[in-house]
């Protein structure tokens, strides 16, 4: 595994936009990608910039708690991406932006993000699931090297390559496996250095991160993952709730399920929750999961 310091220091800087005119930024290239973007890159970095916008705008501090974003195109890692970020409301207590990204002047995606400043009101929330703790599981790094010869020789290098997200895997996906599993996955996740205080910079983490482990959900019934050459799966839309403060370099619990999936769609949720139980965020998406044959 290369250096976790580094590795992180790496994440930080690909979710730093550039701020190249007002409410237009640029986002960086993954070093060493090759192909399509990570659609948690792009949402990442589109929160970056409508975080700036907002909160450049001056005024009492506004705290994204949402996002609700459509992928139109694939992105491709050989091209930086530039959002165009729009202010259309910005109250006393909320603020509303919507951002499009764009590569080589196409929309690859669309996104409303949601701000609101701190305020006190009713509280409950869901129960965490009862798992066992990061300590007692094995990093997925460690399995994905452990099960290499088992994948098929074009994934290799996206398989094994260094991740700056560390993930711990309450029930480790055997993507070798077609046998069908119930539609449900929990896993733990941090970045894999402290990255700092800026909890701007933890909640584009955290939106990163958010697309890891979900789609995958809806195809545990159907014996199917994303390496079998007659699979073709691509995220459609994510939305993403930020219920409470956190720290993405501390541990957090991706709790996710597939209560649906039909006509070439799957739809999941996932549920975020840090290690002392509290409910930090709540995500959905459906994805595109086309099986020829």
């Amino acid at each position: 595994m290369d250096d976790p310091v580094a590795l992180a220091a790496q994440l930080v800087t690909l979710l730093d936009v550039e701020e190249i005119d007002t409410d237009l930024y640029r986002g960086a290239r993954n070093p060493g990608g090759v192909g399509r973007v990570f659609g948690g890159q792009v949402i990442g970095q589109a929160l970056q910039a409508a975080s700036r916008s907002i909160v450049g705008a001056g005024g009492a501090e506004k705290i994204a708690h949402s996002l609700h974003a459509y992928f139109m195109r694939p992105g491709d890692e050989a091209h930086p991406i530039l959002y165009r970020v729009v202010r259309d409301f910005e109250g006393r207590s909320f603020a509303n932006a919507r951002v499009i990204a764009m590569q080589k002047g196409q929309a690859i995606l669309n996104m409303a993000a949601s701000f609101h400043v701190a305020e006190e009101g009713m509280r409950h929330q869901d129960t965490m699931p009862d798992v066992p703790p990061p300590d007692a599981l094995e990093p997925d790094h460690a399995i994905r090297h452990r099960m290499r010869d088992r994948v098929p020789p074009k994934f290799q290098r996206l398989f094994l390559r260094s991740r700056p997200i560390e993930i711990r895997p309450v029930a480790p996906t055997h993507w070798t496996d077609p046998t069908p599993r119930p539609p449900v996955q929990h896993g733990w996740f941090r970045v894999v250095a402290p990255i700092g205080d800026d909890m701007a910079l933890h909640r584009a983490v955290l939106a990163y991160a958010s697309d890891m482990m979900l789609l995958g959900t809806c195809m545990l019934p159907h014996g199917i993952n994303w390496m079998m050459d007659r699979v073709q799966t691509a995220s459609l839309d994510h939305a993403l709730w930020l219920h409470e403060p956190f720290r993405a370099d501390e541990w957090l619990l991706y709790t996710t399920d597939s209560p649906w999936a039909g006509h070439a769609r799957g739809f999941n949720r996932g549920r975020i929750f840090t290690a002392d139980g509290r409910l930090v965020a709540s995500v959905a998406q459906e994805g595109l999961v086309r099986v020829r044959g």
